[in-house]
C-alpha cells in the first residue's frame, strides 16, 4: 500500500497542480488532483489478468482547467440543478449563476472542481482534500469548511469516497462525484450492463429539471431493476428520452447497495453502494468530442456516470430530500464503488 505524489503540470494561473496516485497490494490503483479534487485515473484487475482504467479524464492540468463534462470532478456547493437559479432560506433569497439556461447547475460557472484544494495523505491509503469555501461564494450563504477523501484499502478493490462538511451559517450543500465510467476501457460504454435498485424515477421538464413527479419505473425504459444494457432502451420513442437525448435522470434508491454496473468485454463489475437517496444516471448526452488520456477519443454516449446525490432542485419540490445544511452541524457521508471480476 503507497500513496506517490507527481506534478501534473500548472494552471494559467501559474499554480501548480499535484497528482496523488494510492495503490494497494493487489495493484489496483487510484490517481486524484488537487484540483478539483479530480479522480484523473481508476485502475483495476480485469478478466485477463490485466489492469483497465475504468475512468474518462485528462493528462495535463491544462486540460482540466478548459475541459468541460466535469471528468471525475467533486462537485459542490450543490450537485445537479437549481430552478430559476435561485432559492430561499431563512426568509432570505439567494440569487446563482444561470449557466445551464435559466438554471443553476454543478454550483454555478465555477463549481469545486476548477478549484484548487489542500491535500493531505492519510494512513498511506487515502487522500483528503480539505477547502474553506467563504460565504457568499457561488452564491452561497456561509463559511463552509469542506472536505473529500478518496481512501483504497489494501482488503478489496473498492475506492471509497466520504464527504465531510460544517458551516458556520445555514446554507446548501449536496455534492457528488462526477467520474464517468466506461468498465471496457474502449468505448463501448452503452453495451455495459447496469442494475439499479430504484422503483421510482423523477420525470424532467425541457431543461432537465424534476417536474416534481416520482414516477414508477414499470414499463418504462426507466426499469433496470432487472440488469439490461445501458443502451437497450436509449432510443426508444419516449417523451422523457427525448428531452435528455438520453438518460439524465435522477433514480430514486430503496437500498444503500443501489446499482452495479458490468462490462462483458474487461468482466469487471461494479457494484455501488451509497448513504445518498438517489442516483443520477446520466449517458454523456452532452460530452463533446475531445481528446483525453493517452489520445483516446470521447464524446457521445462514450461513458456512462452514476452520480450518487441528493435529489435535485430539493428546495423547490415538496417531499424532496433537504439540500439545507443547518449552522453548527456536522455532514458526513460516503459513496463506495467496488470492483470485482466476473469470468
Amino acid at each position: 500500500m503507497s500513496v506517490t505524489v507527481r506534478p501534473f503540470g500548472s494552471l494559467s494561473t501559474g499554480e501548480a497542480v499535484n497528482a496523488y496516485t494510492i495503490t494497494n497490494n493487489l495493484g489496483a490503483s487510484c490517481t486524484v488532483l488537487d484540483y478539483g479534487a479530480n479522480v484523473q485515473a481508476l485502475c483495476v484487475p480485469n478478466k485477463d489478468g490485466g489492469f483497465t482504467d475504468v475512468v474518462l479524464g485528462y493528462d495535463t492540468a491544462a486540460e482540466y482547467e478548459t475541459g468541460h463534462g466535469h471528468l471525475g470532478g467533486m462537485i459542490g456547493r450543490v450537485g445537479n440543478r437549481i430552478g430559476g437559479a435561485r432559492f430561499s432560506l431563512n426568509g432570505k433569497e439567494y440569487t446563482l449563476d444561470k449557466n445551464n439556461g435559466e438554471a443553476c447547475l454543478h454550483g454555478g460557472f465555477v463549481s469545486y472542481d476548477h478549484m484548487m484544494w489542500q491535500a493531505e495523505i492519510l494512513d498511506n491509503d487515502a487522500v483528503r482534500f480539505t477547502r474553506l469555501s467563504p460565504d457568499g461564494e457561488q452564491g452561497f450563504p456561509g463559511n463552509l469548511k469542506v472536505s473529500v477523501t478518496y481512501m483504497l484499502p489494501d482488503e478489496a478493490t473498492a475506492l471509497f469516497i466520504n464527504y465531510d462538511a460544517v458551516c458556520d451559517q445555514d446554507t446548501l450543500f449536496a455534492p457528488t462525484n462526477h467520474s464517468y465510467f466506461d468498465l471496457s476501457g474502449c468505448g463501448r460504454a452503452m453495451e455495459q450492463v447496469l442494475w439499479l435498485n430504484a422503483p421510482r424515477y423523477l420525470q424532467i421538464t425541457e431543461g432537465t429539471l424534476p417536474t416534481g413527479l416520482a414516477a414508477l419505473v414499470d414499463a418504462t425504459p426507466f426499469d433496470f431493476r432487472e440488469p439490461k444494457p445501458v443502451g437497450r432502451d436509449i432510443d426508444q420513442d419516449d417523451a422523457q428520452l427525448r428531452l435528455a437525448g438520453g438518460y439524465d435522470h435522477n433514480f430514486c434508491v430503496i437500498d444503500t447497495h443501489c446499482a452495479s454496473l458490468t462490462s462483458a468485454v474487461t468482466g469487471i463489475r461494479m457494484d455501488v453502494t451509497t448513504t445518498m437517496p438517489g442516483v443520477q444516471l446520466y449517458t454523456a448526452n452532452g460530452l463533446g468530442e475531445q481528446t483525453g488520456k493517452g489520445g483516446r477519443k470521447m464524446g457521445h454516449r462514450g461513458a456512462v456516470c452514476l452520480e450518487t446525490q441528493l435529489w435535485p432542485d430539493g428546495l423547490n419540490h415538496w417531499g424532496f430530500p433537504s439540500p439545507v445544511l443547518r449552522r453548527g452541524e456536522e455532514l458526513h457521508s460516503f459513496t463506495i464503488y467496488a470492483f470485482k471480476v466476473e469470468k
